[in-house]
């Protein structure tokens, strides 16, 4: 998922950075016992998740991971809570998501010192993710008292639908972008009268834990949100597993989704899945030339290249392909790499050592390519890196590398272009540059994805749907029709004719 891109009006600044961060001791005792099933200071948790700094490389905090047992628990709690949860009016129910909001929005600062420091990512970013979960949580909100069903004209009565909750939603969270993806699936579940239980990713549980803990000061009822910080193959299974568990949300790769979507088979349960991208950029001729060039960089580099809506693939018209590269490369060096809590900072560190190899499998040292520069030491860096002289089927132009590394590749006319857009399993985002009101949209169209910008790389915002073609996932969220995804349409007929005498 990314933020808003960076030539967006609404995406922030890098403000002052705080000169004195919130400690993190005792986090882990603190939230536990509040917002989890693990029990603190007795038995231990057969496994420690161990955050570490990305930066840095040093211990942030070790957290308890769940049990199938602490799963089970959690959902039978939860169970129990949204029942009561359900049968509250709809203005109470949306009366203390705002007051959730309201308090997030007082927590910004540490919630996103939290994300620097778990996440690796810029405190701008940070900021600005913060801020989305009390966007989302106000958004959504505003939906409680709006969701209602139809009346339908038949003959011989009356016919409503009624939107009713699911009962309990399990959300698998990634560790690209903890709070704001948590918060994309929990905020319209819980507004749609659902219970969550939410398992972070095991890179990234604090700032998860931070917010169910607000959300009990908001005044949310206990056990309606719960966190679980866990393994995938064995908290994230349970979970999916689970027959309480009304509807399964995850957010993370192709391979794990599959595995997913065939385990809900078995119960024929719902699921929303946020999968993987290779989203392409479209250069047409007939572009701004330097604002496509100014852009670009940010598109793929945002959170280090970390998201599933990252342009890396940058398809470019092969007559202004020289020209663009030229506008291009002193755009892409001049993008800061460094100590994410610098406002100077443009871009920080992948998410872990397994990441950093992973990224560097993709590019050969002998490959023709353009470098940035990116810090020595402790720390999972990787510099801002643009391939070119690449084949279209070659790895690195067809696979997700999840990382600060796109390719350039040439196209002939607007049916090459749309062919080279489409020419992978994929279809999540992509942009077109071009001046012509025609071509954009006939392009818009053509290309294959679910989020496409024009003139623009901006893929993501609360208040407008998001999900993918494809192997990119299966379903949308956010935008005004989130709240119905976990709801069931249930129909009612009333007869209105006279009883036989």
């Amino acid at each position: 998922m990314d933020p808003l891109s960076p030539t967006d009006p609404t995406t922030p600044s890098h403000p002052t950075t705080p000169s004195h961060p919130p400690s993190l001791a005792g986090i882990t005792d603190r939230t536990t016992d509040r917002t989890t099933g693990h029990t603190t200071g007795g038995t231990p948790a057969p496994t420690l998740l161990r955050v570490l700094n990305p930066a840095t490389e040093e211990l942030v905090a070790t957290v308890p991971a769940a049990t199938p047992v602490d799963v089970d628990a959690a959902v039978r709690r939860a169970t129990a809570a949204q029942q009561a949860w359900a049968g509250a009016a709809p203005a109470d129910r949306a009366r203390i998501l705002r007051r959730f909001a309201t308090v997030v929005d007082t927590h910004i600062e540490e919630l996103a010192l939290l994300e620097v420091r778990e996440a690796g990512h810029t405190l701008g970013n940070a900021r600005w993710e913060a801020g989305n979960v009390r966007d989302l949580l106000d958004y959504a909100a505003g939906g409680v008292e709006r969701l209602t069903g139809r009346q339908i004209p038949v003959p011989g009565g009356l016919d409503l639908t009624i939107l009713e909750p699911l009962g309990v939603v399990g959300v698998i969270a990634p560790w690209n972008f903890p709070l704001p993806i948590a918060a994309w699936a929990t905020a319209p579940a819980l507004a749609a009268g659902n219970a969550v239980v939410l398992k972070p990713a095991e890179a990234t549980p604090l700032t998860a834990l931070r917010l169910a803990e607000l959300a009990l000061d908001a005044g949310l009822p206990e056990h309606l949100f719960q966190v679980l910080p866990g393994e995938g193959p064995v908290a994230g299974a349970a979970l999916v597993e689970h027959p309480g568990i009304a509807k399964i949300v995850f957010t993370g790769s192709t391979r794990t989704g599959k595995r997913i979507m065939a385990k809900a088979a078995d119960q024929v349960k719902r699921i929303t899945l946020e999968l993987g991208g290779k989203s392409p950029t479209l250069v047409f001729a007939d572009a701004d030339l330097p604002a496509a060039a100014a852009a670009t960089p940010m598109s793929f580099l945002d959170n280090s290249g970390q998201d599933c809506c990252a342009r890396t693939r940058i398809l470019v018209q092969q007559e202004v392909y020289d020209r663009f590269l030229d506008l291009l490369a002193p755009a892409v060096e001049g993008i800061v790499v460094g100590d994410p809590l610098d406002p100077r900072t443009d871009m920080g560190p992948l998410i872990s050592r397994a990441q950093l190899d992973r990224v560097r499998s993709y590019v050969p040292e002998d490959a023709p390519a353009l470098r940035g520069k990116a810090p020595d030491g402790p720390g999972f860096w990787y510099p801002p890196t643009l391939l070119t002289d690449v084949p279209e089927d070659a790895p690195c132009a067809v696979e997700e590398i999840f990382g600060p590394v796109a390719v350039v590749l040439p196209f002939t006319d607007e049916a090459d272009a749309i062919r080279l857009a489409n020419a992978t399993p994929y279809g999540l985002a992509g942009s077109i540059w071009t001046r012509d009101l025609g071509r954009a949209l006939r392009t818009s169209r053509a290309v294959r994805a679910g989020n496409l910008s024009v003139n623009s790389h901006a893929s993501v915002r609360y208040w407008t749907p998001f999900g993918g073609y494809g192997q990119s996932g299966l379903g949308r969220e956010l935008g005004p029709d989130a709240l119905t995804a976990f709801t069931e349409t249930k129909n009612v007929f009333i007869s209105t004719e006279g009883s036989p005498a």
